[in-house]
This record gives C-alpha cells, sequence and structure tokens, in this order.
C-alpha cells in the first residue's frame, strides 16, 4: 500500500515529509508527498500527517547538499517555492532517483527523468519571477519612515527578493508584503532580514505615505506624461518589457496624485 505523507506548504514542512519518506523508503515502501492545502485522497493509500520540525529540515538540507550538491539543492529549494500542489511528490522523486545513479552529484541533469525534469521546470519558474520582481518591485515611503511594498505573486519568492534587496538597502527600514501568501519579509536597518507570516497587516496605516513621498510621485508621473509622445504609443511593445500581470504592483501605474 502506498503511503502518502500530508505536510504544510512551507519548506520545513515539506523537507519534513521528505524526511519521513525517506525512512519508509529505507524500509521498501512505496511513498508519496501531498500538501494539506492540495489533498484529494485516492483510493488504496494510507495517509500520515507529518510532524514538520526544524530538525528533520536541517538534516534533508544537508543530506541534499552532501551527497547531490548545492545545485540540486538550490533547484530543490526553488521547486519548494512553487505553487504547484504537486512538488512535494516531484521533490521526493528527484532526491530518491539520485540513489539510483552512479553520480548523485549530476541528478539535475538527468531530464528524462519525470521528477527531475519537473523539479527543473519549477526552480526556473520560480527563479524567473523572483528574476523579474527585481526589476519590476517598487516601494513607498511611508508617514514613519519605513518602505514598503505590496507584491502579488504566484511563487513564495519573499525569500528570494530579500537577500537581494538587503544587500542594496542595508541601511534602510523596509518591508516587502506577499498579498497571495499573506507573508512579510522584514528588514530592520543596519540587521538580517526576517520572515514572518500568519500575522494581519493594518491597510489603513501603509496608505498613509509620507509628504516627500507624495511630491515626488506627483512630480515622476507629470514627468511621464509630459514626455510621453500620444501618436507613438505601442501597448504591443510595451507588454515585451512589462508584462500586464505585474502592473498592479508598481506605484508608476497607479493614478497621478
Amino acid at each position: 500500500m502506498k503511503t502518502i505523507y500530508v505536510c504544510n506548504d512551507t519548506i520545513a514542512g515539506i523537507f519534513s515529509a521528505v524526511y519521513d519518506a525517506w525512512k519508509e523508503k529505507d524500509s521498501g515502501g512505496n511513498c508519496g508527498i501531498a500538501l494539506k492545502k492540495a489533498l484529494e485522497q485516492e483510493l488504496f493509500c494510507e495517509y500520515r500527517q507529518v510532524e514538520e520540525t526544524e530538525r528533520k529540515a536541517q538534516a534533508v538540507e544537508n543530506l541534499i547538499k552532501k551527497h547531490l550538491g548545492r545545485k540540486a539543492w538550490w533547484d530543490l529549494y526553488h521547486a519548494s517555492l512553487s505553487e504547484d500542489a504537486e512538488k512535494g511528490d516531484a521533490i521526493l522523486g528527484t532526491i530518491l532517483a539520485a540513489r539510483e545513479i552512479p553520480d548523485s552529484t549530476r541528478i539535475m541533469e538527468h531530464l528524462s527523468h519525470p521528477k527531475v525534469e519537473k523539479v527543473f521546470r519549477l526552480s526556473r519558474n520560480v527563479g524567473g519571477e523572483a528574476h523579474s520582481y527585481k526589476g519590476f518591485l517598487r516601494f513607498k515611503e511611508l508617514m514613519n519612515g519605513v518602505l514598503y511594498s505590496e507584491i502579488t505573486p504566484k511563487n513564495q519568492v519573499l525569500t528570494c527578493l530579500a537577500p537581494h534587496f538587503a544587500d542594496r538597502l542595508p541601511l534602510e527600514n523596509w518591508m516587502i508584503y506577499d498579498k497571495t501568501h499573506q507573508m512579510f519579509v522584514v528588514h530592520e536597518k543596519g540587521k538580517k532580514w526576517v520572515l514572518v507570516w500568519n500575522e494581519i497587516i493594518d491597510q489603513s496605516f501603509v496608505s498613509r505615505v509620507s509628504d516627500k513621498e507624495t511630491e515626488y510621485a506627483r512630480l515622476w508621473k507629470s514627468f511621464v506624461r509630459t514626455i510621453a509622445i500620444e501618436s507613438r504609443t505601442n501597448p504591443k511593445c510595451q507588454l515585451n518589457h512589462l508584462p500586464l500581470r505585474y502592473r498592479g504592483d508598481m506605484l508608476e501605474m497607479e493614478s497621478v496624485v
């Protein structure tokens, strides 16, 4: 009978499930991983709830880096951030497949394996979205001086964006809110960024921007409107540089103050 390990849609949750399923594989069992939010029970399967712990997740991370290498870890980590409901099964399948080849560090080259191919595809998708947000993400200055941004990504890309902006804004207080997954990344001036979830943001507070922010927004939008040549507007060309789904997260696309 196939054993399905049911876990939370978090990195620690998925890798805790991998930890439990790995032990099941050692005993010769047939196993898989399912996310709680997308669980569809099947016949002739045993379902087990996974106890999510940092110890399990860290053990799996160390195992991957040691036996599969950092390149595989990079792809597996990014795949775990995907919106795909079957990512846990793909990650587990890739790790188990690495046991069957002579050089496990070359597992990500075996794209003929369906689980490996899926992890590769999910990793590219997450990395591509994170790369786009590094260019499209915009901050606004609140009344208290904190730089604040809201984004609506498909994947959980906050941990991909945080190091980028921490490196570029180390002496600023800033915060990015992922509205899709209701998560925050918070950076305090001169300190390391932290990830926060299960908290509710006060919309009335973040809607109050500083006077300087209001004035700069007005000046910038007036400048863009002034230099624009209406007869040369090319919406199709604009889509190549600025996809529609990112425009709602950009301050420039809001109405002029």
